[in-house]
């Protein structure tokens, strides 16, 4: 459930009827329920008292702030990542950053058929850069910031072509050349943009 909500499948403001969860996720009620409070405890759900729960409504404003918190959490780690980072990190992130970018040729050139798994790569790309900052609970917060900002993306479908490769490319560079500052720099735009761009789709 919490994959459909962040994937778009569940959209804003639907209304969760237990009976009809309970035919589609094949789960009791009383295990629906849990689900259900553990997703309002993110945000992602709203309770609505007796009249049971809905998916929670998005915003630009929700979205500027997501992005903001993204910035200040992920530039945190890159600066950590940059100066803990061994040579498995180097392996890691390169790995990561292949596979994304393979992806995002093959959308470029129109191909929007796995969407789910281009922003997996996504994720990947960003969690290997970060993953030698050296704080479990840094990552902990970023993951979860990066899903509720992940969860816009997805419905705004909003793939920013070469403009995010080349974005992605340079933060690969700068990985490698320990440069934060110039990471930073890009993470900013890179954000800012994408924000932008998921406005621009009129579906927020």
């Amino acid at each position: 459930m919490r994959r459909d909500i962040l994937g778009g499948r569940l959209a804003p403001g639907r209304k969760l009827k237990l009976e009809g969860l309970r035919s589609d996720y094949g789960a009791s009620v009383s295990i629906l329920r849990e689900v259900l409070n553990r997703l309002a405890t993110e945000g992602l759900v709203v309770a609505e008292g007796q009249r049971g729960f809905e998916v929670a409504l998005v915003s630009a404003d929700n979205l500027r702030e997501l992005a903001e918190l993204r910035l200040l959490l992920e530039g945190r780690a890159l600066i950590n990542s940059f100066q803990n980072g061994d040579v498995d990190w180097e392996a890691r992130v390169i790995a990561a950053h292949h596979k994304l970018a393979a992806m995002e040729e093959r959308m470029d050139r129109g191909d929007r058929s796995q969407i789910d798994l281009w922003k997996r790569l996504d994720w990947g790309f960003h969690q290997a850069l970060i993953s030698a900052c050296g704080s479990d609970a840094l990552m902990h917060l970023h993951g979860g910031v990066f899903d509720k900002y992940l969860r816009y993306q997805m419905i705004a479908l909003s793939f920013r072509g070469q403009i995010a490769a080349a974005e992605h490319r340079a933060l690969l560079d700068a990985a490698l050349k320990r440069d934060h500052e110039t990471a930073a720099s890009v993470l900013k735009e890179h954000l800012l943009g994408g924000v932008q761009h998921a406005l621009n789709s009129g579906t927020i």
